[in-house]
This record gives C-alpha cells, structure tokens and sequence, in this order.
C-alpha cells in the first residue's frame, strides 16, 4: 500500500516527508494506521549523531492508532482494535523476560537497522529500495507494520493522542523514578532535566511519596509546568539547586538524582554524581556523545557508598506498565495533557524540533488525522 512518513536520510539532514511503500503484515506482524506520535528527543539524537544507526530510515516511535490487519498467528491483537506502540518486542521466553525485564529483552538486537525480526524491512523507498524504521516502528508514517510484540492494545475511549505518549517519554520518566531509582516515601529528589521524560521522572516520583521533588532546567516554562506537575521547588541549574537541597537534607544531597537532559556530557554527570547524598542513587536515563566518559573520581563513588545506575525505558514491562500507566491516566493520578504543549503536522516535525530547542514545548505531538 502507499503511506508517507518522514524520514531521515542523513545525520545532520532533515526529516524529509517522502511517499513510500509498505508491505503487508507477514505472520506474527500488524498493519496500524497511526493517529498520533510523540516527537521523541530519541529520534533528534539520530539526526545530531549522538545515536549512531544506519540511515536511511522512517523515524518515529511513540505511537498510537488502530490495528487495520494482521497476520497469521497474531493473537495479541485484532482489527479495529486501539493500540500504542512497545519501544521493544519482548518476547517473554529469553532470560531477561522471564526475570520481569522486557526492557532489556534479547530481541533488541539488531533494533539499530530497524528490520523486523525476520530481518526484512516494510517500508520502500520511491525507487523501491528497502529501509528500515526506528524501534522497528515508524510513528511519523500514516500506516506502519511491526511485530505484534510491539503492540499494546487499549481501550478505545482512551485519546489516542494522550495514549501515544505512554509509548516512550512517559514511561521512560515515570519508570526512571519508581522502577529504576526506587523512590521511597520521605525521599529528597532531584530531576534534572525536565523534559518530555524529565517531567514524568517529577510525576513519578512525587506519586512514589518523595517529600520534595526539585526540578532543574534552564527553561522557565519546563520549570513553570513542572511544579504543576509535583516539583516542590525548581531552579534553572544544579548550581542554583543545592542550596536548597542541602537545607532539605542537612548539608547531605539527594537521595535520588535523576539526569534526564536531553544530551548529558561527562562533567555534568560528575556534578550530578557529586550531588547525590552517601548511599544515595543517581539514575542516568539522559545520552551523549559517544565514546566520552565521566568527570568522576573513584572516590566519589566509593567513599560515599553512591550507586550509579542506567536506565532504559524507565526499566518497565511494556506489556504490564502501558496500560497501567494510561490507567493512572485515567483515575486522574497521571497528567498526560499538560504535558502536550503543541500538535503538529507530518510535515511540521522541523518546526516542532525547532520549538523543543527553543524552550516551546514540553512535548510536541504529530497528528496524523485532523
């Protein structure tokens, strides 16, 4: 069939909207036709090389539509039903998913071409050539093809446009609070960096019961959104923050410092390192350049008892967490639309990155139907 989608060709290029091709699902495979996506900060560091994949490929991966057909043996989904896109296909049989940890499930190699897990593209370029989609998705493309892995069904009175950003963002910050950081009642928390995840790290850990959650971004709106989002307090940078963290916590730091900036550098990951209290955690969901390490002596580490932990995908269990997380949404506990500052076009994501960088956007949301 004939969709469009953005793509992007080159790093450094544009998201260019292109007319492509998509094959029918194979077995085990759902065709979706996609009313909504997050604009990601994941797919931007495509573009700038902080992530390096093989490009070309149909970008996109938080999203939410209906299910139009599928394959043979699909049994998870079926037409017509309302769904928001995994990030990964977990394939609840390898190790890591029998331990309850989809996030890091064996299936994820090769997720950097973007082919699915028969190792075949569905997208077609013009010229017919075969290309891949980020996450093995392609949100920012009208129709798309995924493993049914990949599909969260939902209830369809659930606004898709809310829905889709439960598919990456919200579950990333959320789940980097609860899952990763493990906030406990009475917890002095640091966010820094409040952003589409950032924010959600402010929602989830003042619903784990942390006595003060302190937002750190140089943008006065993300400041202005995040404490109504829970912060107790915001500051426009780390600098300006401990003051008042230390007059919370008796000269000690955080117990918690979650890095959720859109691209961290190794000296700001020792300072945030530096500001976690003894025994203290400091969860690192942000990325950066490859290939570059961290300001840090081992004695910051060890003699204060600190942990440093990665985080990916807020560690949660797409096939448990989405639909928790949209219920949440639901009971009125979790705030989905404050987050959207903005809708766009498919041919708008320029100006929708632009507005990200210039301090526009929580998170800006692609609609494909208007």
């Amino acid at each position: 069939m004939s969709v469009h989608g953005a793509v992007l060709h080159e790093v450094g290029g544009e998201f260019q909207v292109e007319d492509l091709r998509l094959d029918e699902p194979k077995a085990g495979e759902v065709l979706v036709r996609v009313v909504a996506s997050g604009m990601c900060h994941s797919d931007e560091h495509l573009r700038t090389g902080d992530t390096l994949q093989p490009l070309p490929l149909v970008m996109g991966h938080e999203g939410a539509g209906v299910v139009e057909a599928v394959g043979e043996g699909v049994t998870r989904v079926a037409p017509g039903d309302h769904m928001v896109t995994a990030f990964i296909p977990g394939c609840g049989r390898c190790p890591w998913c029998a331990r309850g940890m989809q996030f890091v499930c064996d299936n994820g190699e090769g997720m950097a071409e973007g082919l699915l897990l028969d190792g075949t593209p569905r997208f077609h370029l013009g010229d017919g050539r075969g290309i891949g989609a980020m996450q093995r998705l392609g949100t920012f493309a009208n129709h798309l093809v995924t493993n049914e892995e990949q599909c969260i069904r939902i209830d369809p009175d659930l606004p898709l446009d809310r829905a889709c950003l439960v598919a990456c963002g919200v579950a990333t910050g959320w789940g980097s609070a609860v899952n990763a950081a493990k906030v406990e009642a009475g917890d002095v928390v640091v966010v820094l960096g409040t952003g589409g995840v950032g924010m959600n790290a402010v929602q989830g850990a003042a619903m784990a019961g942390a006595a003060h959650v302190v937002a750190v971004d140089p943008v006065a709106l993300k400041r202005e959104v995040a404490e109504q989002l829970g912060a107790t307090a915001s500051f426009p940078s780390l600098g300006e923050a401990m003051p008042h963290v230390h007059a919370l916590t008796n000269g000690q730091g955080a117990d918690k410092l979650i890095v959720t900036v859109g691209r961290v550098d190794g000296g700001l990951l020792g300072e945030a390192v530096r500001a976690t209290s003894k025994m203290g955690t400091c969860v690192v969901t942000a990325v950066g350049q490859w290939g570059k390490g961290i300001d840090l002596s081992p004695w910051d580490v060890t003699i204060f008892a600190r942990t440093i932990k990665g985080s990916l995908f807020g560690n949660c269990n797409p096939t448990r967490d989405i639909p928790r997380l949209l219920q949440y949404y639901r009971s009125g506990r979790l705030d989905l639309d404050t987050l959207v500052t903005n809708t766009y076009r498919v041919d708008q994501i320029e100006q929708g990155y632009r507005d990200m960088y210039d301090g526009r956007n929580v998170r800006g949301v692609v609609l494909h139907e208007h």
